[in-house]
């Protein structure tokens, strides 16, 4: 019997990984990982859920059923694959893409998203944003004006602006202390 499963904190390439390993290492016969979800082959259903959410656990992840949390982590999914191809494009508005994306209403994504994380779409969104201006700084490989233009920002006092807001601290003192203080994608909320 194929059975699907639902996964709160997978944010990369990484974490399908150590899942799938993992998975396979514990005799769960998987059929596929994505950001997000597991389809397993199963003939014993309880023992490799109890299998699964043991390899959940111990890399850090959640075992999700609820329809509310499931979204919620459809809408982090979304927003973590956009920032993945640069130059960020969004054709017509943030809350279109996600209503096309995830079929449904975009207002009852946004009031389920708001209650289950405590934020909205729009400030995750931003932080999503930060973490990626970070890296992109510590990448040494654009200045600011070519980060802020990947990232589809008007202008780079604009992004200058958000960032200040978001740490504490400008573009140029962030690059300057030649240090990584980039949060994990799955702790930002």
């Amino acid at each position: 019997m194929t059975k699907e499963y639902y996964i709160k904190n997978m944010v990369c390439d990484r974490c399908i990984k150590v899942v799938r390993n993992e998975l396979n290492a514990s005799g769960v016969n998987t059929l596929e990982v994505v950001l997000g979800r597991v389809i397993i082959d199963t003939e014993d259903e309880i023992s490799d859920e109890q299998k699964l959410n043991q390899v959940l656990v111990e890399n850090g992840f959640i075992l999700i059923s609820s329809p509310e949390s499931i979204l919620s982590e459809a809408v982090k999914i979304e927003l973590i694959n956009l920032l993945e191809n640069l130059p960020l494009k969004i054709e017509g508005t943030l809350s279109n893409l996600l209503s096309a994306h995830l079929n449904s209403d975009y207002s009852k994504i946004s009031k389920i998203f708001s209650i289950t994380e405590k934020i909205t779409i729009e400030k995750y969104f931003i932080k999503l944003k930060i973490e990626k201006v970070k890296e992109l700084v510590q990448s040494q490989e654009y200045n600011f004006t070519e980060i802020s233009q990947l990232l589809d920002y008007n202008n780079m006092n604009y992004l200058s602006r958000q960032f200040k807001n978001e740490t504490g601290m400008s573009l140029t003192e962030y690059k300057g202390l030649n240090e990584d203080f980039r949060n994990s994608l799955d702790q930002i909320i």
